[in-house]
């Protein structure tokens, strides 16, 4: 009769638990599949507005996005590869959009697979092929796409596509290169991932440079000069100086032989009183090839360099961005471009009365540290007044233009629609009561919006898909959506100084 050993009962349980989380993430792609279903929905809804105002078509679409980006609590970005995700699943993948349904693939995959089937579906609007290669191309991506992870298929989906409308390598690596680009994305404890979409040429080429630059200061800092070196006085005219030997010369080790010198320093020093009390004021004795010399104790010497090779690598990208001038080709305006953030700190945390976190506006915290030394090196800094709730109501340069702006830049930080982080620098200020209707240009009738969803208010839009806005005595602002939906946006509660 077989007996079940704990150990069997492990595994059971342990295979039970793996079980129902796979299952789980079956129902939830099949949840995320019925998500896409209404998002076509709202698809033919979008439809029917825009052919009876086809002159807002975009506004239309601007509205629908923002409504349900709000809604969700998700960015605009996300709602736009949602919505397209959902208009190729419904237009030309059914075997996909079945499959989703049933739950043997995820939104990760569909994302992959419908992407790559927008080159299949150009090349059925060009005539390049006929419309069954685009069953073609599912049924080869299906057969990787449930056996294996979203981006594995992504990659296999537009091997497929390619090789189905017959794009040559070259073609489609020059197609690719328009995706080129740069993002940013916040991290914890005030890191960040700075992302470059770049060909793989220049990338490679990009590494290279790196790599060879930091083995480059690896190994100079390895063959940099000893920390301590003796001291001769300039005065006399035939004292000894380092740029006298020669690299290869053998006095020149005597200096890295700390040892060896304060033994000689000791025998020097049990010689003489003198010579001893010498010592102690001058700090410490080398004797090289039978003559003593003292390191001055007022010499700072520098600090070994501890990085490891990868924040070698990250300091010399950060200085070459930074510091570094573009091609030749971009002279003029482009030279000039420098790096731009915006920085709210209290001014009790710059007199170092306290180490409270500054605020890297539109991204997060930021050691104080970093802002004292920010602050040091730019001018134009302005003080802001707070009540005793910590809001921020007046500033002491206030003008009725540029110190307005600065108290706006202060206390919005970032775009005021619900969930964007679009910094103030490249925003908008926008009058929530419209100017043009009697609005005043005040501080609690303005915020600053990106230009996306500044568009959301613009007076053209017709009144059926136009938003407002309504600007709250704390500070907050109340959007109000064609639907009749509420959404509010707080304002960041920890500034302080700008």
């Amino acid at each position: 009769m077989a007996t079940h050993t704990d150990f069997d009962l492990e595994i059971e349980e342990r295979r039970r638990v793996l079980d129902a989380w796979v299952e789980k993430r079956r129902r939830i792609a099949a949840l995320e599949a019925e998500a896409a279903d209404l998002l076509v929905e709202q698809i033919a809804l979008h439809d029917a507005e825009v052919s009876k105002s086809p002159f807002h078509r975009e506004a239309i679409r601007r509205s629908m996005v923002a409504e349900f980006s709000a809604a969700g609590r998700v960015s605009r970005g996300s709602m736009d590869f949602a919505f397209a995700d959902a208009q190729a699943l419904h237009d030309h993948l059914p075997a996909v959009r079945a499959a989703f349904a049933e739950g043997s693939l995820s939104a990760g995959h569909v994302r992959e697979i419908a992407r790559a089937s927008a080159l299949i579906a150009e090349a059925i609007r060009n005539k390049k092929v006929d419309a069954g290669v685009m069953a073609l191309f599912e049924t080869a991506v299906l057969v990787v796409a449930e056996q294996d992870t979203a981006a594995r298929t992504g990659a296999h989906a537009r091997r497929v596509a390619g090789a189905l409308i017959g794009e040559s390598i070259v073609e489609r690596h020059r197609r690719a290169a328009d995706e080129r680009s740069v993002t940013v994305k916040s991290l914890d404890d005030g890191l960040a991932l700075l992302t470059a979409v770049l060909p793989e040429w220049i990338a490679t080429a990009i590494s290279d440079r790196l790599s060879r630059m930091t083995r480059e200061v690896v190994r100079a800092r390895q063959d940099r000069a000893p920390e301590f070196l003796p001291w001769w006085s300039d005065d006399d005219v035939d004292a000894i100086h380092p740029e006298d030997f020669a690299l290869d010369d053998p006095a020149f080790d005597a200096y890295a032989i700390t040892a060896a010198a304060d033994s000689d320093a000791k025998d020097a020093s049990a010689t003489s009183a003198d010579a001893d009390a010498d010592s102690d004021a001058a700090g410490r004795i080398f004797g090289i090839d039978g003559e003593t010399f003292a390191i001055d104790p007022e010499i700072e010497h520098v600090p070994d360099d501890t990085r490891t090779w990868a924040q070698i690598q990250a300091d010399l990208f950060t200085d070459l961005l930074l510091a570094g001038e573009p091609s030749k080709a971009h002279v003029g305006a482009l030279g000039n471009i420098q790096g731009r953030i915006q920085v709210t700190v209290a001014a009790t945390t710059l007199a170092g009365s306290d180490d409270r976190p500054a605020e890297l506006d539109g991204h997060g915290p930021l050691d104080p540290d970093t802002a004292r030394a920010l602050a040091g090196h730019n001018t134009g800094w302005t003080r802001l007044f707070l009540d005793a709730a910590g809001m921020l109501v007046e500033t002491d340069t206030y003008t009725p233009t540029e110190g307005m702006r600065r108290f706006l830049r202060a206390r919005d930080q970032h775009c005021r629609f619900p969930g964007c982080r679009m910094p103030t620098h490249r925003c908008e200020i926008d009058h929530q009561h419209d100017h043009a209707k009697g609005g005043k240009t005040r501080i609690d009738n303005l915020g600053h919006l990106c230009r996306a969803h500044h568009a959301l208010k613009h007076p053209d839009v017709p009144d059926p898909h136009r938003w407002t806005a309504q600007q709250e005595r704390d500070g907050s602002i109340t959007w109000h959506s064609p639907l009749g939906r509420a959404y509010a946006d707080p304002p960041p509660r920890r500034v302080m100084f700008v």
